[in-house]
């Protein structure tokens, strides 16, 4: 049993405790895989209070840390303030054991802070962006992504980042389609894509009563086998090239180029989950157009071939072999 433990501190935010422990409290059994064992922690059992006025009680001291397999650190309270050293020691060793360590939101601070996350790429809530580039640099910021996996340490942006990230978590262990179903158990998207940037900027005005921009990028999703190049998404959505670059950025935080790629890999995991169908096939209909290129992409993205994660991931029957 996979086991994963969300530290607690003097002043956290309720709903950042909240969503680690929603997601992997799941009771995922009845979705057919193990479901994780969740332990709450913190430097000493007993009662905390919560920024919200009430109190929480805190069952098991940072030694069960040991036993962690992940280590989740939630939005810290206050980034200008220090975690205390027993917690950064704390964490510093479940990192050098082997564990995976995730800092959501302003909880990117501590893990910085102990010194985990120095050479490494980070994301963190877009309004402290300039306070953790100063304090820590030696940690390369991403300023627009909403999560960062760099395989051992995960980062995560602002408050619905960290639900995306702990998403993120389970599709790792378990595939897409066991996050998917979680997703929908909580009414969240299963996967957002985009940046930060769809977040700080001001809503896009619809255009004559409709979002044509949102209509195309649906349409887009819709047709994945076919070429989609900006001129036909410009095109489609009756702008300029030059307009809709610039409206597409504002709206997803990304280039139309990796905008596709994110879909047509999100679609090929799914196939490769949920159906028999060849890689030859696959790539055919995602619009990768051979299966050289949707290994070299999958590859790239997720570090193992489209065959290896059917192996681990897929849950549709095998074909009966004619004789």
């Amino acid at each position: 049993m996979h086991t994963v433990a969300v530290i607690a501190f003097e002043g956290i935010s309720p709903f950042h405790l909240s969503v680690p422990c929603i997601v992997f409290g799941d009771d995922l059994d009845r979705l057919g895989v193990p479901r994780y064992r969740l332990l709450i922690c913190g430097e000493k059992p007993g009662l905390i209070s919560t920024m919200s006025g009430f109190r929480i009680e805190v069952e098991h001291n940072l030694s069960v840390l040991e036993q962690a397999d992940t280590v989740i650190m939630p939005a810290w309270r206050d980034p200008a303030e220090r975690a205390p050293q027993a917690l950064l020691d704390a964490l510093r060793c479940a990192s050098a054991r082997g564990a995976r360590i995730a800092g959501l939101c302003l909880g990117t601070f501590v893990v910085a802070e102990a010194g985990l996350l120095d050479g490494r790429t980070a994301a963190t809530h877009w309004a402290w962006a300039d306070d953790f580039a100063q304090r820590y640099p030696r940690v390369r910021l991403d300023r627009d992504s909403l999560y960062i996996d760099d395989g051992a340490i995960l980062t995560s942006a602002g408050t619905a980042a960290a639900l995306d990230c702990c998403l993120h978590l389970v599709r790792r262990d378990h595939g897409a389609e066991v996050a998917n179903r979680v997703a929908r158990r909580m009414v969240v998207a299963p996967h957002r894509h985009g940046g930060q940037a769809q977040y700080i900027e001001h809503p896009l005005p619809q255009a004559d009563g409709a979002d044509r921009l949102g209509m195309t990028l649906d349409w887009a999703i819709a047709h994945l086998s076919e070429p989609l190049t900006l001129d036909t998404l410009a095109e489609k959505a009756g702008m300029s090239r030059r307009n809709f670059t610039r409206r597409f950025k504002e709206k997803t935080g990304t280039t139309v180029t990796q905008w596709v790629l994110n879909h047509r890999l999100t679609a090929a995991r799914r196939l490769l989950e949920t159906t028999d169908k060849g890689v030859d096939l696959v790539a055919e209909l995602v619009g990768f157009g051979s299966a050289v290129s949707l290994r070299q992409h999958f590859t790239q993205a997720l570090a193992v071939s489209p065959s290896a994660y059917r192996k681990q991931f897929g849950t549709a029957v095998p074909r009966h072999t004619v004789r």
